[in-house]
């Protein structure tokens, strides 16, 4: 009889492999394991432990076997907004499978499934790709969804904000509490006075939803308030992803007891830099600076210096402010504000580094060649004084600049280091992967106003290639230390994968070799640089290759090509770096925390395990509220420009031709969108599916991928978060179209 948990844990396992097993009930399988008593007790927790894990699974009539016996696979469930998924399995190596949307049965996006294989083969619907249904749920992505309140004749309904999630969700009859005080923002319906109303943005606590046929069912719990309504749009953001708004009230207690400066004490044992000509450089708008850097030239080489906040001097292992930021796991940037990992007072305040005043750093120096290779590295704590706090344009500006000053002389001896690593980078392997950005600026309502397009400029480069080095030359001393800490990892690809997107590439009319080989898949992606299609090769590519993540081990970064690398000069915004700082400085030479009172801290990897998953986690939610809350205002955007009928033109890229329309891409948005084939008047077009062409049947004008368009927008779908577009005529042509259709059409001003 087993004596614990893992003894059962192992005897279950055992048993369902064995040749001659046949699916048991737990009863039975008791019976087989000679179990009585506590031991019954025991079995029925491990197998509820082993299927939550995937490592068995349950069928028909409570019976449990062996997944793979079975054709079952466990995985995360994505769900494309026209109805059909995919399932990302867990066992490693394994393709996606496809699910058919009559397949998914009760499963919404983003739950933890089994899924049945299906082996007809005339069944699948995509070339290779293995296709499954969904037999059961093991845990949901979500108890809870936002949307908007509506009403038929009989019931109330939400209507989820994702898309993704294809039903509305049942809320039965509504209070008819009097409705005359406003809605407040993010006032839960437990404490309000006021009913919600249809048209509000809410929060539904979802029911057991056990049948395909009839809709969820769940109960509100919060009014956000009216959907039109200033920040109802990012508050609903904030709910869906569950993200904080608020720190618990010890954690705001332990921030307020910090000195808002440094002290001599503090100072003791550190190394002195505040002579040293230090910079940062940061967005226009950023409000916390981590990292600040030196270059200078020496008669072998160079030498650069990194200096990172020193956060870990703050933030005690244990305590509130660290449960807290290891809560949170990293910072979220939302278009109107930011969600931080750490109170103000320390993420604005005593750990930014901030011009003219002292402050406490992380330090490493490395000592390069003239070929730029990194020669030595050396690491401390210390306190510096930033000399300068410049903005990315103000850089660069200097940057394009004669140098004039010690600023301009600093700034072009650093642009030479970074430009040398970054040439060397690249000839080793590494993936050009960068994605210009779109920052939305808002008015003070909250109101998008302007998209200004983000260059990865020189001035960006040169601090993306000092970091890049830093975080390399931690991990090498780490893992030469042996000291458990969180790696950056990334790694190989699938083959498959690979292939599939080889084969959307060849329909782009490229010449493609084996991208299994990396001077292939650079060779690529210099091939198509510059040209309308890059952006979406590159989104691509990016789903072809695996996500980075947080692991104990150094399994090596593909994109970057470096064999070890992780996350060190960012730990006021990632609880990863702030481990990784911990780690670097296990050292009894080195101060720990200011009025640490426990032993030094010294994580086991189990314990370094957990943190990795959890920040990969927060990690993901994060991008996607970013991601979700930056697409949203872009909508906003465009509907304003139609409800003032001042629509702007955009130039546009064809990126993609079907037979209804042109799929268009604005290289000033990173917006996609539809040209509907219905909108080009001028012609009949018709559809050339071996070239992707459209072709005007009088004129014999033709739309192919890659050619360029002045449009505006005429339509926006915010649920299904799609933007229709129209051609924008010349003047001239454009009141001659007029003439000869009748058609009334908005005359856009240029942007």
């Amino acid at each position: 009889m087993a004596s614990n948990g893992r003894n059962i844990r192992e005897q279950i396992l055992g048993l369902l492999a064995r040749k001659d097993y046949r699916p048991l009930n737990p009863i039975d399988i008791a019976r087989k394991l000679e179990l009585t008593g506590a031991g019954k007790v025991a079995l029925r927790k491990s197998l509820r432990e082993l299927e939550r894990a995937g490592e068995i699974a349950r069928i028909r009539k409570n019976r449990y076997v062996l997944p793979a016996e079975a054709d079952l696979v466990t995985g995360k469930l994505s769900i494309h907004q026209v109805g059909y998924g995919f399932l990302a399995l867990e066992t490693p190596g394994g393709a996606d499978v496809f699910i058919a949307a009559e397949n998914i049965g009760t499963a919404m996006h983003g739950d933890r499934v089994v899924a049945r294989i299906s082996r007809d083969e005339p069944y699948r619907r995509i070339k290779g790709r293995r296709e499954g249904r969904v037999i059961r749920i093991l845990e949901r992505a979500h108890d809870t969804i936002v949307g908007t309140l509506q009403r038929s004749r009989n019931f109330y309904y939400v209507v989820p904000d994702d898309p993704r999630i294809g039903h509305d969700v049942y809320v039965g009859q509504v209070s008819n509490t009097p409705q005359d005080e406003p809605a407040v923002a993010g006032r839960p319906l437990a404490t309000s006075k006021v009913a919600p109303r249809v048209g509000d943005k809410v929060v539904v606590r979802l029911e057991a939803w056990e049948s395909r046929h009839v809709n969820p069912e769940g109960e509100i719990i919060e009014v956000l308030g009216p959907a039109s309504a200033p920040g109802i749009d990012m508050l609903s953001i904030i709910r869906k992803y569950h993200l904080p708004t608020e720190f618990p009230r010890d954690v705001l207690d332990q921030a307020k007891g910090i000195p808002e400066t440094v002290d001599a004490r503090q100072l003791e044992g550190r190394e002195d830099l505040r002579g040293e000509f230090i910079v940062t450089i940061d967005p226009d708008d950023a409000r916390d600076f981590d990292d600040a850097i030196q270059v200078e030239k020496t008669g072998s080489g160079w030498r650069l210096g990194v200096h990172i906040a020193d956060v870990a001097a703050y933030v005690e292992p244990g305590s509130a402010l660290d449960r807290e930021a290891r809560r949170r796991g990293n910072s979220v940037y939302l278009p109107d504000r930011v969600i931080p990992m750490l109170p103000e007072r320390l993420s604005n305040g005593v750990c930014s580094l901030k011009p003219g005043v002292d402050r406490l750093t992380h330090s490493v120096f490395i000592q390069f060649d003239k070929q730029g290779s990194a020669k030595s590295a050396r690491f401390t704590r210390s306190v510096i004084r930033s000399a300068h706090r410049l903005t990315y344009k103000q850089a660069y500006a200097v940057l394009t600049a004669p140098p004039a000053d010690q600023l301009g002389e600093r700034l072009h001896l650093a642009w030479e280091l970074a430009a040398l690593l970054r040439k060397k980078r690249f000839e080793h392997g590494a993936l050009d992967l960068d994605f210009p950005e779109v920052k939305v600026w808002l008015d003070k309502d909250g109101r998008p106003v302007k998209l200004e397009r983000v260059e990865n400029d020189e001035s960006h480069q040169l601090i993306e290639e000092c970091m890049l080095v830093a975080n390399e030359a931690v991990a090498r001393e780490l893992k030469k230390r042996a000291i458990p800490t969180i790696y950056r990892v990334h790694e190989n690809p699938d083959p498959e994968k690979l292939a599939e997107f080889r084969e959307f590439v060849l329909s782009f009319d490229y010449r493609v070799g084996d991208l299994t080989h990396r001077v292939e898949l650079q060779r690529l992606l210099a091939s198509f640089r510059g040209k309308p299609e890059e952006q979406a090769l590159k989104v691509a590519l990016l789903k072809s290759l695996k996500r980075a993540r947080y692991s104990p081990q150094p399994l090596g970064h593909y994109g970057l090509a470096k064999a070890n690398y992780l996350h060190f000069t960012s730990p006021i915004r990632r609880y990863a770096d702030l481990v990784v700082h911990r780690a670097l400085g296990r050292d009894a030479a080195l101060r720990r925390p200011v009025g640490a009172t426990r032993r030094p801290y010294q994580p086991d990897v189990a314990e370094i395990t957990s943190i990795a998953e959890h920040a990969s986690t927060t990690e993901r939610t994060a991008a996607e509220a970013e991601g979700d809350a930056a697409q949203m205002k872009k909508l906003e955007f465009f509907q304003r420009q139609l409800d003032e009928r001042k629509p702007q033109i955009f130039r546009a890229s064809i990126v993609d031709v079907r037979n209804y329309g042109l799929a268009v891409e604005l290289p000033d948005a990173l917006v996609t969108g539809l040209v509907h084939i219905s909108s080009l008047m001028d012609d009949f077009y018709v559809f050339e599916p071996a070239r992707r062409q459209l072709i005007g049947r009088r004129s014999r004008k033709r739309f192919s991928v890659g050619d360029e368009l002045s449009v505006f927008v005429v339509r926006v779908d915010a649920f299904k978060r799609q933007v229709d577009f129209a051609i924008a005529l010349a003047p001239e042509a454009s009141k001659k179209t007029r003439r000869s259709r009748g058609a009334s059409r908005i005359t856009p001003r240029t942007q």
